[in-house]
């Protein structure tokens, strides 16, 4: 997702995050992929996981983690965790809903979109329980979330209106969510893999990047586009998910300190994001970058239009399975009233 061309067949080195500690003397092994770079504080949380719970658990377990897509790709290690090959993963937002429909919700746009939203929806146990249980029944859960922040509009022409935004060629996830906003607020959206991001922009298959900020500065997007809209209509997220059947494998007190390392380590990553993402739009507009927000008209307008997506994706939200301990008549509806 965040991998560029030039370094996609040469193995990226994890030296940099060497543990300070020799992992040979673990009686458990927990192998867990990211698709990026440890240059955001959300996907570095995979190394200050395995430090934490290498100190919680006395050196009895070991957290391999593998960013940059050193395993493949999401959807293909999505399927390695359902087997029990790999352990775990911080899976996107996006790519997420493949095995867990329900994980579906912190991408609709404008719903939780912003940090202030993320943290409430998160301190609501039974909700957020709930929405961690997305792939309960693939063998497959949910523990916490890290991020990388508010997604927008990176462009190499001014986008000030929806007018100006129709103009534009999107790049977007290859995400059948994002797909269906771009298509509701009437724009021209390409859906593309992240490798090919760097050509296309350079030249003009594409003329926008639907992305956050901090990914556009961290990956130098804005060496071509040069102007960023702030639309802020979702968050960008990682879901830290485990196979269900070796966690229960773990001792008890093991896996309570596991458990509890992952989210004391998340809880922090986050407060993080926030201040990286002002620290990026710092960096952006000392490099030339010109910031626009849409009108609140345009802003309404493009809320109005959503509707459509929600009306499509909430079925598969609000679907309950077997191993579901809540069962609400309609979670998207009691999210959206939580939230407003």
């Amino acid at each position: 997702m965040f991998a560029s061309p030039g370094l996609a067949k040469k193995k990226p080195s994890l030296d940099k995050w060497k543990p300070d500690f020799d992992p040979k003397g673990a009686k458990y092994k927990c192998i867990v992929s990211n698709v990026s770079t440890p240059g955001l504080v959300g996907v570095l949380a995979g190394f200050e996981m395995r430090d934490e719970v290498w100190k919680r658990t006395k050196g009895q377990v070991y957290i391999d983690f593998k960013p940059y897509s050193m395993l493949g790709g999401e959807v293909e290690v999505l399927n390695m965790l359902q087997m029990g090959a790999v352990q775990g993963m911080g899976v996107s937002s996006v790519a997420s809903t493949n095995l867990g429909p329900r994980f579906g919700i912190v991408n609709l746009p404008f719903l939780v979109n912003s940090f202030d939203k993320l943290e409430k929806f998160i301190s609501n146990e039974k909700m957020f329980n709930h929405f961690l249980k997305a792939m309960d029944h693939q063998g497959i859960t949910g523990l916490d979330i890290t991020g990388y922040g508010n997604y927008g509009w990176a462009t190499t022409v001014p986008v000030r209106n929806i007018e100006d935004a129709k103009k534009v060629k999107f790049r977007i996830a290859e995400a059948a969510v994002n797909q269906l906003s771009y298509r509701n607020w009437g724009f021209n959206p390409v859906s593309m893999p992240w490798p090919d991001v760097p050509v296309a922009l350079k030249q003009g298959v594409i003329t926008g990047l639907d992305h956050t900020l901090t990914v556009c500065n961290v990956t130098k997007k804005f060496e071509v586009a040069k102007y960023f809209t702030q639309i802020n209509y979702a968050q960008g997220l990682f879901i830290w998910i485990f196979n269900k059947g070796w966690l229960a494998g773990l001792p008890a007190d093991i896996r309570q300190a596991f458990v509890e390392s992952v989210h004391d380590i998340c809880a922090k990553s986050r407060l993080k994001t926030k201040a990286e993402e002002e620290a990026n739009i710092e960096k952006a507009k000392a490099a030339g970058v010109e910031f626009f927000r849409l009108s609140p008209g345009d802003m309404s307008t493009l809320k109005a239009q959503s509707q459509k997506t929600y009306d499509k994706y909430a079925p598969e939200i609000n679907k309950i399975y077997p191993g579901d301990t809540y069962h609400p008549e309609n979670f998207l509806k009691e999210v959206q009233d939580y939230l407003k």
